[in-house]
Formats: structure tokens, C-alpha cells, sequence
């Protein structure tokens, strides 16, 4: 059988999966990341929700209600990008920053779980979803820092990591794709783009409704493809431009390895002749370029060639 094709998560992301009517596939996916229902108030607008064609931060911030019925704000992106980790931090923080008024007390400051989803392979480890709390301890007594009953009140929380920005990492390439429990059919579906028949996870049923490439207009399907085509470009420059990055890398530690190799052998030669050097021809030896030790390193060395060189 063939497999059905499905349009991108990130192209979703932009163009789809902000309608109010499409947010059952957003929620499905939270609620099972979450192992808690979840329900989208509202996409929020800000500076961070783009919605540009050849955009490649793909991020949508949204504020849910939990099955505690607490409102928590989520940002989710789908990353293709390296430098990552700092920006993280940055982009949840701009996000808390965002959505507190200027006169707002602290204990307005909102909860934020930032959710990355990986197409690269960020840091060393073998699963392939990772969740980031914060929590404080004790130098000295190792103990695990607490809410007083009346922070508890203030802040509508049980805990310290409740407060803080939490951070689920999916690194798409390290799943197996196989399916072992409804979170990991999200997973499979991000990582092959293939929904199969028997997947019950939340969320999915409507993701095969509207996500189908052939569902799509043709306007929009032809945006789609020139969208993917450009995201292969792009790839294709990153791998070409890393390359050359790499090769010229490489000169460069072989040019800066032969000159202090030559600069070390065209001291220890002169030592021998002249004895200890001054500080100011060592100096000029080891900043000398690789062309100057090479004509150097042919010249016979008296103590008036090397005044005159040195001086």
C-alpha cells in the first residue's frame, strides 16, 4: 500500500494549525506530550509568531488551560537550527517578558513550557525526548527546596520547578519508529510523515483529516512544494558552505601547525649558536608568518645578520 503523504509539521505550524478549528490537532499532541488534557484558548500574537514563507523559526506561542485548570502559556517550535541551546533560554524568556504587563507584580509572571521539536542532533544522549526542570539544592545539605504554604497560595503552585520555565526536547532522528505508546505515534508521524491505520493517539484522526497533501487547494499546495523546495536549498547550502568551512578549517590548522614547528626549530637553532636570546627576538621568531620562517630557516646565521634581522 501506498503510503498516504502528509503535508509537514511546520508547514501546519504556519498555515493550518492556528485556525481556532483545527485546534484539536494541537491539543492532541500537547495532551499526550503532557500526560494531561489540554485545551487552546488562543494563538498568541507576538513578535515570534511569523508567518513568512522562506521563515525558518517556526514557533508558535499559545495559552492552554491544563486539566487543573490552570493557564499555562506554551511555546512550540520545530527547529532545523544548530546554534540552539542559548537561544532557548532567550526565546523562553522573551516569551515571559511578552506577556507580563509593565505594572504587574511577580507573582503574575506567567508559566511557560517551551517544546522543541529536533531535526538535527542536538548534544550527546541516547533518548529521544528530553524534559528540563529547575530546582534548587542545598550545598550542604542536598536537600530539595520547598514552597511555604503561603507561596503555595500566591502563586497557584505545589513546587519550585512549577514556577520555573520547563523545556521538552524531541530529537525526531533518534526515535526507532516504533510505536509503543500513543506519544510515540506523534513521534513516529513527525519523523516519517506517515500516520498509520491503527494509531489512536489524540489529535492524529484530525491531523489525517486536514494535514493530507491532496486536502490541500492547489494555491496552497503549490506554496508547499516551493516551501519544501527551498528548505532542500537551504540544506543543501548549510552542507556545502560547512565543507568548505571544514576544508579551509583544516588548512589553516595544518599553516598555523608547520609555523610554530618552524619557528621552535629556527629558535633552538639560533640558541644553540648564540646562546640565550632577548626577549625581543623570541618575540618576532614566534609571530613571524610561515613565508618569513621558511626564508629565514635558509639564511646562515651570523650575529650581524641577526641584528640586522632582529634589531
Amino acid at each position: 500500500m501506498a503510503r498516504r503523504r502528509f503535508i509537514t509539521f511546520d508547514w501546519a505550524l504556519k498555515r493550518l494549525l492556528r485556525s481556532k478549528a483545527n485546534f484539536e490537532v494541537l491539543e492532541g499532541f500537547l495532551s499526550e506530550l503532557l500526560m494531561t488534557e489540554v485545551k487552546i484558548i488562543e494563538i498568541l500574537e507576538s513578535e515570534s509568531n511569523k508567518d513568512h514563507l522562506l521563515d525558518k523559526y517556526n514557533r508558535v506561542d499559545m495559552k492552554v488551560r491544563n486539566s487543573q485548570n490552570e493557564l499555562i502559556l506554551i511555546e512550540l517550535q520545530y527547529e532545523r537550527e544548530h546554534d540552539y541551546l542559548q537561544r532557548l533560554v532567550y526565546a523562553a524568556s522573551k516569551t515571559v517578558t511578552e506577556h507580563v504587563g509593565e505594572g504587574d507584580a511577580y507573582s503574575q509572571v506567567p508559566k511557560v513550557i517551551s517544546i522543541s521539536i529536533l531535526y538535527f542532533d542536538l548534544g550527546k544522549g541516547e533518548d529521544y525526548i528530553y524534559h528540563g526542570t529547575t530546582s534548587f539544592r542545598g550545598l550542604h545539605t542536598n536537600d530539595e527546596l520547598q514552597l511555604n504554604e503561603g507561596q503555595k497560595g500566591l502563586f497557584h503552585r505545589q513546587s519550585v520547578q512549577e514556577i520555573f520555565p520547563e523545556f521538552y526536547l524531541i530529537r525526531v532522528k533518534r526515535f526507532d519508529e516504533v510505536a509503543r505508546n500513543t506519544l510515540d505515534e506523534w513521534i513516529y508521524f513527525l519523523k516519517t510523515g506517515e500516520i498509520r491505520e491503527e494509531f489512536s493517539a489524540r489529535g492524529l484522526k484530525k491531523a489525517k483529516e486536514i494535514m493530507h497533501i491532496l486536502q490541500l487547494p492547489e494555491e496552497e499546495r503549490l506554496a508547499y512544494e516551493h516551501y519544501q523546495e527551498n528548505l532542500h536549498f537551504q540544506a543543501s547550502m548549510v552542507e556545502s558552505t560547512w565543507g568548505a568551512g571544514m576544508m579551509e578549517g583544516i588548512q589553516i590548522g595544518e599553516q598555523r601547525g608547520e609555523q610554530k614547528g618552524r619557528a621552535n626549530t629556527l629558535l633552538e637553532q639560533l640558541q644553540e649558536r648564540f646562546g640565550l636570546l632577548p626577549d625581543s627576538v623570541q618575540a618576532k621568531v614566534a609571530a613571524a608568518s610561515l613565508e618569513e620562517l621558511k626564508a629565514w630557516s635558509r639564511k646562515i646565521f651570523t650575529a650581524d645578520t641577526l641584528q640586522a634581522i632582529f634589531s
